[in-house]
């Protein structure tokens, strides 16, 4: 599609509202999506380190009583 001016490709032939809200969604929803990974992604590497604190305290524990 071809725009005569900065305006027309703005108002997208009259469907710009439909065209700029689904734009606005999608990258909302990206976003968001982008977000919840890294923040899921740092509790679980958080939760791994803590099971392996535990593992070495355990493990020390054990060789400090035999």
């Amino acid at each position: 599609m071809q725009f005569d001016s900065l305006a027309d490709f703005f108002n997208m032939g009259g469907y710009a509202f439909y065209v700029w809200l689904s734009y606005g969604i999608t990258a909302f929803s990206l976003a968001t999506l982008i977000f919840i990974s890294a923040r899921q992604k740092r509790k679980i590497l958080t939760e791994i380190a803590k099971k392996m604190q535990r593992e070495d305290r355990l493990k020390a524990n054990r060789s400090n009583q035999q």
